[in-house]
């Protein structure tokens, strides 16, 4: 499964019931998940803010790591 992949599922997981979520809370969510170290390098490089799913989803395809 590629990082997107997983990403994508996390994300999916992660904003059901929620609107938005901090970069913070993101962070936080992965480690918990136990998402690999390549998605948490994706995640740990998101600018700091708040991101509706499409948003986050977003930044991260478009992060240069």
């Amino acid at each position: 499964m590629s990082d997107f992949q997983v990403l994508d599922d996390y994300l999916d997981a992660a904003f059901t019931g929620q609107e938005r979520l901090s970069s913070a809370d993101l962070q936080r969510g992965a480690v918990a998940a136990d998402l690999p170290a390549t998605a948490l390098t994706r995640l740990d490089a998101l600018p700091e803010g708040e991101y509706a799913q499409d948003e986050a989803a977003e930044a991260l395809r478009a992060l240069d790591v």
